[in-house]
């Protein structure tokens, strides 16, 4: 294997927190009771009108009230993209490992393209990140593999010897559908009607913390360790 690309939220960077103070403060804005964290963990990678229908459950997702409410989300978030956000544990070790090994990482993510530049440049990411797949670069968007293609197109490395690591069935598809080898982040925002049975994503592995994804990573690109990580 020749490059490593991640989904974003969840994946690489750990994002739910900042996501999960607005969506309370709106809850209490609303006056209703507060979405309890650990369900608004599970929906992040559903996207912002899944996060924000945890708010505004009356209100269908075409309402021009709820995509008001959807859009303020979205700005807010976008104002102060990265309070309580930061990589998780463990995964600054794993990028500067593969950097001094020159292996490219990137990133193929679901996530609009302005929200994703905004939280790379406030993590000082921007200049390290090889390549940046967003929606707005492709006609389809995971779980099609026209994303993963495009990635592996501007590293200039076969899609075959590129790893793609992701929280979501679509991650999982998505690497596989473009012949990636596929690794299922569990310690991310697993969706409530995958969590169960993660063999049935079909990933050709699961690592459960930052440690062990580290590991099969360094494993896959041939890096030798000489000591534990």
């Amino acid at each position: 294997m020749k490059a490593v690309l991640f989904d974003l939220d969840g994946t690489l960077i750990d994002t739910a927190a900042d996501f999960i103070r607005i969506l309370q403060n709106m809850c209490r804005e609303k006056g209703c009771e507060v979405v309890d964290a650990a369900l608004i963990r599970t929906q992040v990678s559903e996207g912002a009108r899944a996060m924000v229908k945890l708010v505004y459950p009356e209100l269908e997702v075409d309402d021009p009230v709820f995509l008001a409410h959807r859009q303020r989300f979205l700005d807010i978030y976008g104002a102060d993209i990265a309070v309580d956000t930061d990589l998780f544990a463990g995964m600054y070790p794993l990028l500067e490992d593969l950097e001094q090994h020159q292996i490219p990482w990137g990133i193929v993510t679901n996530k609009p393209r302005w929200l994703s530049e905004a939280l790379l440049k406030a993590l000082n990411l921007t200049e390290r990140c090889a390549v940046l797949v967003c929606p707005e670069d492709v006609k389809h968007t995971k779980p099609d593999p026209e994303p993963m293609y495009l990635a592996a197109k501007h590293l200039k490395i076969d899609a075959k010897q590129i790893i793609y690591v992701g929280d979501h069935p679509r991650d999982i598809d998505a690497g596989r559908n473009a012949q990636m080898y596929t690794i299922l982040a569990a310690y991310g925002y697993l969706p409530l009607q995958h969590k169960d049975d993660l063999n049935a994503w079909h990933a050709d592995d699961i690592v459960h913390n930052v440690t062990e994804l580290h590991h099969a990573i360094n494993t896959l690109v041939g890096i030798e360790r000489d000591a534990k990580i």
